[in-house]
């Protein structure tokens, strides 16, 4: 046990861990309320891209339209919040549970497809789900959303609200980690690596397929539930596609081979959306002009470069 417990404690990663932990812990204390919300939307975003990247960069699946699960649980919590007298907590818990429901059913058709007919096909039901939020006024607000979202009396400051998040997006990590390092995890990057051979030695690849989508849309689920939390409206926005190319260009922007690499691009992106916004209208252009940089410049991402610099090539690969 004490040589566990002194292994883990000389890790190098450790102690910063623990000082950005304690950074942001503090962190309300430090700046306006503002900075505080910026950095909410960051935590919801990263855990978003952090789902995504279960699929895409673990499972090597053509997840392109990944926002219409974050909408579904977004929505699925707000319509049990606004449209019944249901408690609140129990519209939290349903958000993610709808999200992995859906993930189920669409998955359920895509795995039996191959490599871009599958991201084809997800972007398409993903669409009919949006056109059906978009168009259902009476039920869903149509393009006006939800708005006034209650929330519970514990949730009632910025701050608090904050730390929230903060909480969940802790225990997600921790999750999402230990799902990434136990043998599903590495079997769903052995068939992203080689699924014939791994249908050869007796592996399910459809099964494995189909549950780490479900996963990762529970998870995207819970994002979408953390920003109906913050914002206290819902719009077919987050269920439109170019919300998914923005989390798809994330993942490759930190690094979809590494597990902290989308938490990186997703806070490079959600910063320069906020900060360049203020200066131009013409946020997808420099989205487009970001993509292109990064497939010619820096194919393995941000996290993906300085990992490849400090640890062998092969092991980068593998964390």
């Amino acid at each position: 046990m004490f040589k566990g417990v002194a292994k883990l404690v000389s890790r190098k990663w450790l102690w910063p861990a623990i000082g950005i932990l304690i950074i942001l812990l503090i962190w309300p204390m430090l700046v306006p309320r503002f900075y505080v919300y910026i950095l909410s939307l960051v935590f919801v975003t990263a855990l978003l891209a952090m789902s995504l990247n279960l699929t895409v960069g673990y499972g090597g699946l053509f997840q392109f339209h990944h926002g219409a699960f974050y909408g579904v649980g977004a929505y699925a919590a707000a319509l049990v919040l606004t449209k019944t007298s249901l408690p609140i907590w129990i519209g939290y818990i349903a958000g993610p549970i709808a999200a992995a429901l859906v993930g189920l059913l669409i998955g359920w058709f895509c795995v039996r497809l191959s490599q871009l007919y599958f991201g084809m096909l997800q972007i398409s039901l993903g669409s009919l789900i949006w056109a059906i939020v978009f168009r259902w006024y009476d039920f869903t607000g149509g393009d006006d959303g939800l708005h006034g979202i209650p929330r519970p009396s514990i949730l009632s400051s910025s701050n608090s609200v904050y730390y929230f998040i903060l909480l969940v997006l802790a225990v997600c990590l921790v999750a999402l980690y230990i799902i990434v390092k136990s043998p599903f995890g590495a079997t769903l990057q052995a068939i992203r690596d080689n699924p014939q051979r791994c249908e050869a030695v007796g592996i399910n690849v459809r099964r494995h397929q189909l549950l780490a989508i479900v996963v990762a849309t529970f998870f995207a689920g819970i994002a979408g539930v953390l920003f109906m939390v913050l914002e206290r409206f819902v719009s077919p926005v987050l269920l439109f596609w170019t919300l998914s190319l923005e989390i798809f260009i994330m993942c490759l922007l930190g690094g979809w081979f590494t597990f902290a690499g989308p938490m990186v691009g997703a806070a490079i992106i959600v910063a320069l959306r906020i900060f360049v916004g203020k200066y131009t209208q013409y946020w997808t252009l420099i989205l487009g002009v970001i993509l292109i940089l990064l497939i010619f410049f820096l194919p393995e991402g941000v996290m993906g470069y300085f990992v490849g610099k400090f640890k062998p090539r092969t092991k980068a690969f593998r964390e």
